[in-house]
């Protein structure tokens, strides 16, 4: 089997000549090309000199602030006759001079930042000045436009608009994108991208024949359609609510959030626009058509930790909740590390504490309460608390996945009768309130509208402005992220001047742009993306390609990606049968090391032990695993999920031992291959059919015929060995809930799961190729 390569995107545009190539080419410096400050000068200047000479007051040096124009031009406060930077004139430029200087007390950065600037790096500096020194709005703040498509030459090559500027790049780095991946290949990459599930073995057969060209776009119409696509998008939204089962901090008791998990995988399922999803999340209850299901979308905003520890002073946990709130959507829906300003003025990017807190007043004004009582008295949702009745169920919120008639507490927002006030607090400290401050917006990125409410439905329209230049640019990069592993910004949740630079920046704008146009329809976002020859292509790297463009910037094959836990754990319960295809409800506890929850906690409350669920609960999909945030389920933390402590919007791929013990050894993967094994043995009386089957069902393509062969010769060893030994075949099959179901303990069983268990470990199996 092919070895994984793992690429990820670079950080800086190759197009433009990132700062990370500046070592090893200078090209553009030799007098014909414009310097740019945003995709140049200004990540030098962000990395070695900004947080001495940025929009931080507090830290700022010398009176010298480089990140403005009007101030790196002006006279310096420590000496009048001379200028930060002179346009046109490198000699007279104050940076120029103390970058080159040899005196170690003038030259800058001071040694003992332990910061310097290469020389490639100065002589863009003295390029940029010589060229007039011209300031540009950062990036991500500029309002996205619709350009034009570029021009290419293999013009037969583009599907759609987003082949044009990844061609363009391409054909720029003198390469040419990878053949079409085969037919079966792409089913299962878009089956595990719109669902997170494989495809059947009927599908396969189904796609295989149908001819037509309208089939590959059938095929993704037909899995936008299913339940199951909601639970695959719900996965990544639950990472940035920060969705759990429990409250987090020592007694960890247990919440009931989980009907907020049932609405977003019910909005994405009936394709709720992207604007509106946002909206009543935000402020759903301040609507003026409210209703249960909108009150129900805030939950959002709840999805924090609590305390119920005793002895804990309430308005500094209250704070803390509000913090968590405005952390959670600067970072998750505008991709801005605002929370660097909630202590001081933020060092890189022009967010200052005073609008910090004004979007902190937004979510200011709630009756929610820091402290509502110790794991005794613990409540399964904290004030304000929106109650879900029967009759709910049955009329407004059908879409809850409710088995008794038990009504619900869900943790939600709520305006309080009376304006609480807001002020700046003196390094964010809780008891040290200093100026007042009122609802408004970072103007950096667009002024809040005075004729929007000042309160957090006019925070949602604000947002979902299409003058707003990061909304759409953010989700659209989350969901190119989504399919290709890394977005187009590879910082995901950071579009300032910290963050990477796009790799693509013109398409990343016409994404944007195109997204708003179009209704902010996110299934049709999802089939334009997948519909491109761009997604289509195959994964095989070349060794030509490999050598000049190791990280795949261009986009000329596709980057294969492991599977996010979840999937992981969805793909061997889909493929051996044992998946209980039930959408939405609460959550379940599946097979776990024991001790492992009793060692992280208090010792009181519900959550105290760990009670494993029985039945059809332990083949719940992935997403419905409970999240206890003091002990966050193992097989999904060694695969790189998120233990939902704060937002997140982008996880690691690691690659350690302990992910390949896990699928060696977990009860699941165990099970699994006992229960697939059995359940082709009885219809199967021939075991290469069944090999065959097994292969198809899990790697979901057909086995080559030496694949088979080595399979077979597999089995036929096995059988050997356990036929040798019993007792070690009955201990290995009896592994399981279902194992009541396997009625005979036999030596074709035994060898059969050895080989199921084989594919479940293949690279290929858990990757998306």
């Amino acid at each position: 089997m092919k070895k994984l390569i793992s690429f990820a995107l670079p950080s800086l545009l190759v197009l433009f000549f990132s700062c990370q190539e500046k070592t090893t080419t200078n090209n553009f410096l030799d007098g014909k090309d414009q310097v740019s400050y945003n995709f140049h000068v200004r990540p030098i200047l962000s990395d070695k000199c900004f947080a001495c000479h940025g929009p931080d007051a507090n830290k700022r040096e010398a009176g010298l602030r480089l990140d403005i124009a009007d101030s790196a031009y002006a006279t310096l406060k420590e000496n009048p006759g001379r200028h930060g930077i002179v346009p046109g004139n490198p000699s007279d430029s104050e940076i120029y001079i103390r970058l080159t200087s040899d005196d170690p007390g003038e030259r800058m950065p001071p040694v003992e930042s332990n910061l310097s600037l290469n020389p490639d790096e100065i002589e863009i500096i003295k390029k940029w000045i010589e060229q007039g020194a011209r300031y540009e709005p950062h990036w991500a703040f500029v309002k996205p436009q619709k350009q034009a498509l570029p021009k290419v030459k293999h013009q037969k090559w583009p599907s759609n608009e987003i082949d044009y500027f990844i061609l363009r790049q391409m054909e720029s780095a003198g390469l040419k994108p990878n053949a079409e991946a085969d037919k079966v290949g792409l089913l299962k990459r878009i089956s595990l991208d719109l669902t997170g599930l494989p495809p059947l073995p009927e599908w396969i057969a189904d796609f295989e024949r149908d001819d037509s060209e309208e089939a590959y776009s059938n095929m993704i119409d037909q899995l936008l359609s299913k339940e199951s696509f909601g639970e695959k998008m719900a996965a990544l939204w639950m990472d940035i609510s920060r969705y759990s089962d429990s409250y987090g901090y020592q007694d960890d008791n247990v919440r009931t959030q989980w009907p907020y998990r049932d609405w977003v995988i019910h909005a994405f399922n009936k394709n709720l626009p992207y604007d509106e999803f946002i909206t009543w999340q935000l402020a759903g209850d301040l609507l003026p058509d409210k209703n249960k299901e909108k009150i129900l979308a805030t939950a959002f905003n709840r999805n924090h930790k609590y305390t119920e520890e005793g002895g804990v002073i309430e308005e500094e946990y209250r704070v803390e909740y509000v913090l968590d709130k405005t952390n959670t959507f600067s970072k998750g829906i505008l991709g801005l590390t605002a929370e660097c300003a909630q202590c001081h003025d933020h060092k890189y990017d022009p967010i200052s504490q005073k609008e910090y807190f004004e979007l902190f007043s937004f979510f200011n004004n709630t009756p929610e309460k820091g402290y509502e009582g110790d794991v005794m008295q613990s409540k399964p949702a904290k004030t304000p608390i929106l109650w879900i009745e029967k009759e709910d169920i049955e009329e407004i919120l059908k879409f809850i996945n409710q088995q008794d008639s038990d009504r619900i507490m869900v943790s939600v927002m709520e305006e309080l009768d009376s304006l609480r006030p807001t002020f700046i607090l003196d390094r964010g400290l809780y008891d040290a309130p200093t100026d007042q401050v009122f609802p408004s917006t970072p103007l950096s990125v667009k002024a809040f509208d005075q004729n929007y409410p000042k309160n957090r439905l006019g925070l949602a329209q604000w947002t979902v402005s299409k003058d707003n230049p990061l909304t759409a640019r953010v989700f659209v990069n989350l969901i190119w992220q989504e399919i290709f592993g890394q977005g187009i910004v590879k910082s995901t949740g950071d579009f300032g001047m910290q963050g990477d630079l796009p790799s693509h920046p013109e398409l990343l704008d016409w994404l944007a742009v195109d997204f708003m146009e179009n209704g902010w329809n996110i299934k049709r976002l999802l089939k334009q993306i997948l519909s491109s020859a761009t997604y289509r292509q195959s994964s095989v790297v070349d060794r030509k390609k490999l050598e000049k463009d190791p990280e795949n910037t261009f986009l000329s094959r596709y980057s294969r990606l492991r599977l996010p836990a979840e999937n992981i754990r969805d793909l061997v319960l889909a493929s051996s049968g044992l998946l209980v295809n039930e959408i939405g409800g609460p959550s379940v506890k599946p097979y776990q090391p024991k001790g492992l929850w009793e060692a992280s906690t208090s010792g009181r409350g519900e959550l105290k032990t760990y009670q494993q669920d029985s039945g059809e609960k332990l083949y719940r999909r992935g997403l419905y695993t409970f999240i206890k945030l003091t002990s966050p389920p193992p097989m999904p933390i060694i695969f790189d999920g998120s233990n939902r402590d704060l937002c997140e919007v982008n996880r690691g791929r690691t690659n350690t031992p302990l992910q390949a013990l896990v699928m060696l050894n977990d009860p699941l993967v165990l099970e699994a291959s006992s229960y697939l094994a059995n359940t082709l043995l009885k219809r199967k009386s021939d075991p290469s059919l069944a090999i065959e089957e097994a292969f198809l069902r899990i790697v979901c393509r057909y086995p080559k015929h030496q694949e088979l062969k080595i399979l077979e010769d597999y089995f036929k060893e096995e059988k050997i060995r356990f036929s040798k030994d019993m007792s070690q075949a009955a201990s290995l099959i009896r592994v399981g809930n279902s194992a009541s179901q396997t009625e005979e303990i036999n030596e074709d069983l035994a060898a059969m799961m050895q080989v199921i268990s084989l594919l479940y470990n293949l690279e290929e199996t858990l990757m998306k190729i």
